[in-house]
């Protein structure tokens, strides 16, 4: 497919684009300061803190990646969407209300470093830079993910070559986070969300009825599709089922998704936004199981349209969507591709950019920097973070999947026990976060290179990162009266908030 101005797909794509860039100017005429820029002011609701928090999370992965292994290797891929399932709404339960008190309290902290900085009273800002660079060495691979899925999505829809794909993918969400800020990115993410449940209840659905109608009278669907394909254990051992679950474990420490709780309008509107978020999240993840399981008797049934689909998996979504509806509506859905890269690559970058400049520029090369120059170099970041990403996205042959695991595993590991800690231990100190989030990003880093085991490396640098903030922080001095009263402080607001 070559494009075209006259043809539908390549006008729904156009439509989508200007919608988007439409939104990132209503975000540029509502950002007056940082604070707009970097978390929309606080001013999210709970359908917008609900939605924007299940796209900022759910990337290119979950219409390419999750379908593609599951075509590839059956329902036994499927329990990394238990495991999500399982880690979202625990992160919801455990983290959401408590950090959103505690980020307002511990100086009205707009971005994590800043966070653990003004939690544990650090002065030397140790802290804040280690937490910074953790943020971009993986935030910058974890971008470059979302790059190599837009390009594969303009290269397989129009046909282009994969380094123009590459510009044209990225430049797309580029424009509207550097335009608009956090409120563009929020208010996106609630229509993407919304394209991606509807493009992934469709599609499986279309998908299983036109095999049905391909099939002879006495012919079961299910037996176009190979029976070691319905095996959830298929292949897989202990460890490698105990893998695939632990990617719950990454969601305590997701820096993209935390700012989303930190954004909220009030810890009232939490529990309202976990339930959205949780029933938005539970049929999008079995919407992308649907469509990978429902494409090999698809694709069984119909060989000549196979061949994009056997050459890589991770297009099976795309090309049910072009095969099987119109034109208009198929460019309706694969818009839904170009939404899922856009809400996760734009909130990424953003999350780059803010710890670039609230956390290194305005600490220590400018202290009194007005508003308006920080937003600006908050934008400027964004464009170095992106062509960093655009580099590193560079190889045709990377995948989705692989690196979005990489990434995930760092930030569940460096930040998932220090957060989950720093909310519900009042003996935590400064020292125990700082070797939390070292041990647990070097553990990833290291284990990731040996492959020790076969176990997904977020699992020992999770528990050891765990183990490295408790010893440390019972070694060091207990805390000051200052941070164990604002400690209690919350936990008696939270109380009193009841917010379940």
């Amino acid at each position: 497919m070559q494009f075209h101005w006259n043809d539908p797909t390549s006008i729904m794509f156009a439509i989508y684009l200007v919608a988007m860039l439409g939104i990132g100017w209503m975000g540029y005429m509502g950002t007056k300061n940082l604070s707009d820029y970097i978390l929309g002011g606080r001013s999210l609701g709970s359908f917008v803190t609900a939605l924007s928090a299940g796209a900022s999370d759910m990337s290119g992965w979950l219409l390419m990646g999750l379908p593609g292994a599951i075509y590839a290797s059956g329902l036994s891929e499927s329990w990394i969407a238990i495991g999500l399932i399982i880690g979202a709404y625990l992160n919801w339960r455990l983290v959401a209300a408590r950090l959103r008190l505690y980020t307002e309290r511990a100086g009205n902290a707009l971005t994590l470093p800043d966070y653990l900085s003004n939690r544990f009273e650090d002065k030397s800002n140790i802290l804040r830079i280690v937490t910074a660079l953790v943020i971009l060495v993986f935030f910058t691979l974890y971008c470059a993910s979302g790059v190599v899925a837009g390009a594969r999505l303009f290269e397989n829809m129009f046909g282009m070559p994969y380094a123009t794909a590459l510009w044209v993918g990225a430049l797309c969400t580029i424009a509207y986070v550097f335009i608009g800020g956090f409120l563009a990115v929020s208010w996106t993410d609630t229509i993407q969300a919304s394209l991606m449940i509807t493009a992934l209840i469709l599609a499986p659905v279309i998908a299983y009825f036109a095999v049905q109608g391909s099939l002879q009278p006495a012919q079961d669907w299910s037996s176009l599709i190979p029976a070691d394909k319905f095996d959830m254990f298929k292949g897989a051992s202990f460890v490698g089922v105990i893998s695939l679950l632990a990617w719950g474990l990454g969601y305590f420490g997701q820096p993209h998704i935390l700012v989303r709780f930190m954004a909220a309008s009030s810890v009232k509107t939490i529990p309202a936004a976990r339930r959205i978020s949780m029933t938005w999240m539970i049929l999008c993840l079995a919407g992308a199981v649907a469509v990978g399981f429902v494409g090999l008797p698809y694709f069984a049934s119909n060989p000549a349209g196979a061949a994009a689909v056997t050459a890589n998996s991770e297009t099976v979504f795309m090309e049910i969507s072009k095969q099987l509806f119109n034109p208009w509506i198929a460019g309706a859905l694969l818009a839904a591709i170009l939404a899922a890269v856009m809400s996760t690559l734009s909130c990424q970058l953003l999350v780059c950019s803010s710890a670039l400049t609230e956390d290194i520029y305005r600490t220590f090369l400018r202290k009194n920097a007005s508003d308006l120059e920080l937003v600006w170099i908050g934008r400027a970041m964004v464009l170095i973070v992106a062509l960093i990403a655009i580099g590193i996205a560079s190889n045709p042959d990377s995948k989705v999947l692989g690196m979005v695991s990489y990434a995930w595993a760092g930030f569940g590991a460096a930040f998932g026990p220090v957060i989950i800690l720093s909310l519900f231990w009042s003996r935590m100190t400064r020292g125990g976060a700082l070797a939390g989030i070292i041990v647990g990003a070097a553990t990833v880093l290291v284990w990731k290179q040996f492959g020790w085991l076969g176990l997904y490396e977020i699992i020992p640098g999770f528990f050891f990162a765990a183990a490295a903030v408790i010893i440390v922080s019972r070694m060091s001095p207990a805390p000051s009266k200052q941070m164990l009263d604002a400690h209690n402080a919350v936990e008696q607001e939270f109380e009193q908030i009841g917010a379940r």
